[in-house]
């Protein structure tokens, strides 16, 4: 699965928070901001990974809307 949205850096004094405003609760830190990006990377994955789990006996499918 792939998500292009953006997400939302913010550097704080501990470093850098980030969250994936698409993904409500998604957010991750780091040191630096690469650090962060990576984190964000895998808490994405751990998110869609426990919604397609929590969702997988109901009768569902994906499908793409361009607006």
């Amino acid at each position: 699965m792939r998500v292009d949205d953006p997400v939302i850096l913010k550097k704080s004094e501990e470093g850098y928070a980030v969250g994936c405003p698409a993904l409500p609760g998604c957010w991750s830190q780091g040191g630096t901001e690469e650090e962060a990006l990576a984190n964000i990377r895998d808490a994405i994955r751990e998110y869609v990974a426990a919604r397609q789990e929590a969702l997988q006996d109901e009768d569902l499918r994906t499908v793409s809307v361009t607006v």
